[in-house]
């Protein structure tokens, strides 16, 4: 389950902040995760429940915000939403399609104390 290491790898970024910033406790986590990313949700949100226990986030809020995956179509030369990789263009079902948005992972916001 690679939510795990994406859960201790944002605890590292709380943590880091919090000596550049001088906080001592994370009350809100805001992310910010692609349709493409590969993250399960649920099972991050797991993760980061387990993660955090006995750290500055424990008991913080967990926000997450989607991401649309979107592809550039070669063939339609236009970008088109795409919902999953391998998908075919929905425009005109072609293949030929290189991801432009949504593989994304990223701490957008903290609420801190």
């Amino acid at each position: 389950m690679h939510e795990m290491s994406l859960a201790e790898g944002i605890v590292q970024i709380l943590e880091n902040e919090a000596k550049k910033q001088n906080f001592s406790r994370v009350t809100e986590v805001c992310l910010a995760v692609g349709e493409l990313a590969g993250v399960e949700l649920e099972s991050l949100r797991f993760s980061f429940d387990v993660i955090t226990r006995d750290t500055l986030a424990e008991g913080c809020v967990l926000t997450i915000e989607p991401v649309s995956g979107l592809a550039y179509c070669f063939d339609c030369s236009v970008q088109v939403p795409l919902h999953k990789r391998g998908d075919p263009c929905p425009r005109c079902g072609g293949f030929s399609l290189q991801v432009v948005d949504g593989t994304q992972m990223r701490v957008k916001s903290l609420e801190v104390e």
